[in-house]
Order: C-alpha cells, then sequence, then structure tokens
C-alpha cells in the first residue's frame, strides 16, 4: 500500500456519538456493508490493506473500540472492565448512527478480540447480519492460568507501561517467518500496541478474562461463515480453528500461508483474495 493511499485512509477518519461516548471509524466505499472489528490491543489500521481492497466494491466500515485508536474509552466498569457483549452493543449503535439496520444487513470481520466480539454481535443481533467472518480467534473461554494472566495485566499495565505489552506480547503475533523477512510489519504493530493507553488496556483484558464459552453456541449460528487462521498461528492454532468451522453449519475454512495471528498484516493478499471472494460470493 502506498504513503498517499495510508494518509487518506488516516484523513478520511470520522467521529458517531453513542451512549458510552464516541467512536472513531473509517467509511469507505459503496455497495455491501463489511463492518471490520479489530484486535487487542491494535487498531482499525491492522485492516489498512482490506479497507483499500473491499472499499473498491463495498462498504467498508471499520471502527476504533473504545479507548483503542483515536476513539476515547468513555465508561468503564472498574471490575469487568468493557465486556465483548458491551463493545457488540456499541457497534450496533454505530451501525444505527450510519442508518445501518436490519434491512441493510452487515458482513461482520472479526480477528481475535474481534471474533469474540462477534460471538455476541450474532447471539443478540442476527438479524443485523449478512455474513460473518472468523479470523484468528477462538470460541473457548480462557483458562484460570489465562484468566489469571490477563487480570494481571489489567492490574499492572499503569505501571509497566504499553510498551512492556507490546514486548510480552510481539512474539506471539505473528509466525516466525514474519520477524526474519517483514520487519515493517513487526515494527508497526509494535508502535500501534504502544500508543494504547494502559486504561484501555486495563479494561480490555478484564472483559476478555470474563468472556464466556461460545462453543456450545456454534451449530446454532445460521448466517453464511467465513473461518480463515494463519498456519503458523500459536495462539487460535489452526486445528482449534477448523474445529470452529465444522461446528459452524455450512462454514468455509481458509488457511493463509506463511503467517502467524496477524495474518491481515502477514499475507494481506491471500486474506483479501479470501475476504473478496466470500463478499462478492454472498452480493451475488
Amino acid at each position: 500500500m502506498t504513503f498517499n493511499a495510508l494518509r487518506f485512509i488516516r484523513a478520511s477518519m470520522k467521529t458517531a456519538q453513542i451512549s458510552t461516548g464516541q467512536l472513531a471509524y473509517i467509511d469507505r466505499g459503496t455497495g455491501q456493508p463489511v463492518l471490520l472489528v479489530h484486535g487487542f490491543p491494535l487498531d482499525h489500521t491492522m485492516w489498512d490493506s482490506q479497507i483499500q481492497a473491499l472499499s473498491k466494491y463495498s462498504r467498508v466500515i471499520s471502527p476504533d473500540l473504545r479507548g483503542f485508536g483515536q476513539s476515547p474509552l468513555g465508561p468503564v466498569d472498574p471490575t469487568h472492565g468493557i465486556t465483548m457483549e458491551r463493545y457488540a452493543d456499541d457497534l450496533v449503535e454505530l451501525l444505527d448512527e450510519l442508518n445501518l439496520r436490519a434491512d441493510q444487513p452487515i458482513v461482520f470481520v472479526g480477528l481475535s478480540m474481534g471474533g469474540y466480539i462477534a460471538w455476541q454481535f450474532v447471539r443478540k443481533y442476527a438479524a443485523r447480519l449478512r455474513g460473518l467472518v472468523l479470523l484468528d480467534t477462538r470460541s473457548l473461554a480462557d483458562t484460570d492460568e489465562g484468566r489469571a494472566g490477563r487480570l494481571k495485566m489489567a492490574e499492572n499495565v499503569a505501571e509497566w507501561d504499553s510498551g512492556r505489552v507490546a514486548e510480552m506480547m510481539g512474539p506471539k503475533l505473528s509466525a516466525p517467518s514474519t520477524f526474519k523477512t517483514k520487519p515493517a510489519v513487526i515494527a508497526a504493530l509494535r508502535r500501534v500496541v504502544e500508543r494504547t493507553s494502559p486504561a484501555a488496556i486495563a479494561a480490555a483484558q478484564r472483559g476478555l478474562a470474563a468472556r464466556p464459552d461460545m462453543t456450545s453456541f456454534l451449530p446454532h449460528i445460521t448466517v453464511p461463515t467465513l473461518v480463515i487462521v494463519g498456519d503458523e498461528d500459536a495462539i487460535s492454532p489452526p486445528f482449534e480453528m477448523q474445529a470452529i468451522a465444522a461446528a459452524i453449519p455450512h462454514a468455509e475454512f481458509v488457511v493463509i500461508p506463511n503467517s502467524g495471528h496477524m495474518t491481515t498484516m502477514e499475507n494481506p493478499e491471500a486474506v483479501n483474495a479470501a475476504l473478496s471472494k466470500f463478499v462478492e460470493g454472498l452480493s451475488r
């Protein structure tokens, strides 16, 4: 992607007022609405390549979730942070502000935490969906150990600062080959994490720790679904995501080569091809 294209995406950000504050978002293109929901602790910039590709034939909406990117944090429950359900509620309020209601269903595309939010969106707002894309995510709740790790970060991130979070998470987000061959991707990921506020990281970690196991819900998903995973994803490994696809009726499953958890940045061309085929198929 050229520098001018990136500058255009940044300059076109807008702001919507919702009940919990404000959401900054990208809104580009026309056609089938596609909502791109980023992972933790990132922002809409992880979708830069997808925004450029999909907006050629779709209306692409890509928000910064509360506290991330250019969106202010707003009110936070001191115990539970911001739950995945609350993030989903924020997003449906954004769609309402954009006059995208049930008569204009969206394709919800979520990566990692964006996928956790997707489960709650499908559970509560299935009538608003034309399709669902899940990238590098999980249906399982955290283990006790995983939950304790999230809560420890939530308690200590103000003291650690976001730079330490970037150091801790960096090796987990990408494939080993990406570290060797795509240093610009690694640097971009690190910059996004470093500029995320500790308060937003803590709020999201508490919400992630409290998220429910959604595995038993998967067979009840009736919208067309695409499941995408990086072949070297260590956080949501391919075998686990293949099981998700198998549990959702008629879901498609795509493995992205030469990628870890951040498929959209590590191999954007392959992700764009899979997304384009899926979205264009829905439009036809």
